[in-house]
């Protein structure tokens, strides 16, 4: 049979043929694709020659290409476009990539000349990029189980083949759980507080499901809105209960087993190792290097947001309470009242935002932004196949008119896609020689669908998405390394939010938003006092939003630096864990660590921490631009230089310093979220 996964891709910039890609190919292409990266690893350990970088370590950073080009297609479907048939295979393949990672690892005679290259590095002459790619393999194949005996190496192999195994499982039963709830109203009654437009996409959601009536789900366009505008509380706590409960319900889809066996197996992993804890094992890489180190920069962050968290809650409470609420907030409530509080206090909401960010317009202005900061020009290719109908693809041009990237857009929820926002590759840059081999580069959301009445319109939340998935597409798209091992977003994981938060910045700024946010159905402009507003609201509920993002990242730490392995409760636990952030009471019945697909399907185990991390970088980056001019050139030609094309080619911190002049400062970050007043 012809496998087109196998065959010379005659597209395009050889982009992944999609339309010729059927599920049965996948895994006798893997097979293939691992027997030949085998075969090529085997090259290299019989090489007489003795070893050096450019034999050993930058051959084997090219080995392997083949299975990776494959194995994006096959994750990334199956994260945007997956059905049952694409989750087995996925399942069926995910252990034949371990054990291959597992036989590059374990190979004694690769890692005997990896260790004599690294003996040498000092007098080889290597370049800062060269000695950045030799650590990292270094540590890839101490992590990979190296220097294990015989029987851990073997007992490493299970565990890492269960894990592919488990945490695939994780997101599939989420997404179940997401895709089978159901909030089907038919009294018109029932509908009181939710804007038109809420309401006109509810009813095509029926018509979909050939309903009679308005159906809610639980994906964000939908289950957000109706939890900040509906009147009818009874129906706002079914949605909450329903989302927070997402596996936690003692079905077939119960994610508590696997929560479980995942940390002791991670634990497990990590003590082979010879480390404590698996968070001290990953972190060693991380900018934040220690548990200690991320421990000491949550509880500063916590001293910092908590009386502001606490404020805002009172605030919120009290404005509910002398508007006719009786007894407590609830979970239910706080989305409700917040937005309600807002609009009074800053004149602004969603729905006054709404009409000035029709998609269409956002995605050109996005465009324009990046023409201006870095010079960069997008233009729309039919030409270049896709997984989907929804997906759009650009050709991203240089200021000299060279190709840089291939990006792809898919925007809408589907019941085969995720939820949340994503960016993705399908192939990473590198240099083939002196030629630079080009990056697909993916961002893939769940922003509202057009309606018959409106285009697609974009909440405010969801404009700061885009631009935030746009910031880490920009860290692709414009990778300027040597190596794919080093380039674009394989950098470390409290470092890789800094160009996604940084470009969240400008949805608050004047300068930016009068060039292109026009009312889609009056023509008007944004005007500036709304525009005002937009920016003396930036600090609203910035303490609780600061806080609940705490909350999280110490059940990540919670769940991640156990020195035993886990037997209890998982709700006694994660309660326990973010009981400092908690202003709730306790719910036998909801749960987050059982949903948390950062955590376990979304490789930010021990790293959720890192969202706060760059968030001080990104603030302090900001303020550069915001005091030298926001589109001040030598300021924007900086930031692509240091931080956008460098990937991980040198350190973290040396490439912000050679961008900033100094390490950054967490006054920035504390000022812009309203915790600390400037000039204090």
């Amino acid at each position: 049979m012809s496998n087109p996964l196998m065959e010379h891709w005659d597209t395009p910039w050889e982009a992944p043929p999609f339309h010729l890609i059927q599920i049965p190919h996948y895994k006798p292409a893997i097979e293939e694709a691992i027997k030949i990266a085998l075969d090529e690893i085997e090259l290299i350990t019989a090489n007489p020659d003795p070893p050096t970088f450019e034999n050993t370590v930058a051959a084997l950073d090219r080995c392997g290409q083949k299975p990776g080009r494959i194995s994006s297609i096959l994750f990334n479907l199956n994260s945007a476009e997956t059905s049952k048939e694409l989750q087995a295979a996925a399942q069926e393949i995910s252990p034949l990539l371990t054990r291959f990672s597992n036989d590059i690892s374990m190979n004694g005679a690769l890692f005997d000349r990896i260790k004599t290259v690294r003996n040498s590095a000092d007098s080889a002459g290597l370049t800062m990029e060269q000695k950045m790619l030799l650590e990292k393999k270094y540590r890839g194949f101490m992590l990979g189980g190296a220097e294990l005996n015989d029987h851990d190496k073997q007992r490493f192999r299970e565990i890492s083949e269960e894990l592919s195994k488990l945490t695939l499982k994780f997101e599939e039963n989420v997404l179940d759980e997401t895709n089978s709830f159901e909030l089907h109203l038919e009294d018109q009654g029932d509908l009181e507080g939710l804007p038109p437009g809420i309401v006109e996409m509810a009813a095509m959601e029926a018509k979909e499901r050939n309903m009679t009536g308005w159906v809610f789900t639980l994906h964000y366009p939908s289950y957000l809105p109706f939890m900040q505008y509906s009147e009818k509380r009874d129906l706002r706590e079914k949605m909450l209960r329903a989302y927070a409960s997402r596996s936690f319900r003692n079905n077939e889809k119960d994610n508590r087993a696997l929560v479980a066996r995942i940390v002791n197996l991670r634990l497990e992993t990590a003590r082979l190792l010879g480390f404590a804890n698996f968070a001290e094992m990953v972190l060693a890489d991380r900018m934040a290097e220690t548990p200690r180190k991320v421990e000491s920069f949550l509880d500063d962050l916590y001293s910092a947001s908590h009386e502001a968290a606490e404020r805002d809650y009172r605030d919120i409470a009290g404005f509910a309470a002398a508007m006719g609420h009786n007894g407590r907030i609830e979970r239910w409530d706080l989305a409700f009242w917040s937005e309600k509080l807002k609009k009074e206090k800053h004149q602004i909401d969603d729905e006054i935002l709404k009409p000035y960010f029709p998609l269409d317009k956002v995605t050109s202005a996005i465009f324009s932004l990046c023409n201006r900061l870095f010079g960069l020009r997008f233009e729309r290719s039919n030409s270049i196949p896709v997984y989907h109908e929804e997906v759009i693809v650009y050709e991203v041009f240089d200021r000299d008119d060279s190709l840089l990237s291939i990006l792809y857009t898919d925007f809408h929820p589907r019941p085969g896609k995720n939820g949340g926002a994503w960016m993705t590759s399908y192939r990473d840059q590198w240099r083939d020689g002196g030629h630079r081999i080009i990056p697909l580069v993916s961002i893939v959301a769940n922003f509202s669908r057009p309606t018959l009445s409106d285009p697609s319109l974009l909440t405010f939340g969801e404009l700061t998405t885009f631009l935030h998935e746009f910031g880490h597409a920009l860290h692709g798209m414009l990778s300027d390394c040597s190596y794919e091992g080093l380039s674009g977003t394989n950098v470390a994981r409290d470092f890789v939010e800094l160009p996604s938060q940084f470009m969240e910045n400008w949805a608050f700024e004047k300068e930016w938003l009068d060039t292109w946010a026009i009312h889609h159905r009056t023509g008007e402009k944004i005007p500036a006092e709304l525009i005002a507003r937009i920016k003396d609201a930036a600090t609203f509920n910035e303490g609780y939003a600061c806080s609940r993002q705490l909350g999280f990242a110490l059940l990540d730490m919670a769940w991640h630096t156990i020195t035993e392995p886990f037997t209890g409760d998982i709700k006694e636990f994660e309660v326990r864990a973010m009981n400092r952030t908690e202003m709730f009471p306790v719910d036998s019945t909801l749960n987050m660590s059982c949903s948390f697909t950062h955590l376990f399907s979304g490789g930010y185990a021990a790293g959720y921490y890192g969202y706060k991390w760059a968030e001080v970088l990104d603030a302090d980056a900001f303020r550069h631009f915001s005091e030298s001019g926001l589109f001040n050139p030598e300021v924007a030609d900086s930031f692509r230089k240091n931080i956008l094309e460098k990937g991980e080619s040198e350190r973290p911190m040396d490439l912000y310093i050679k961008f900033r002049g100094r390490e950054p400062s967490m006054d920035a970050f504390l000022e812009r979220s309203g915790l600390k007043k400037p000039g204090n």
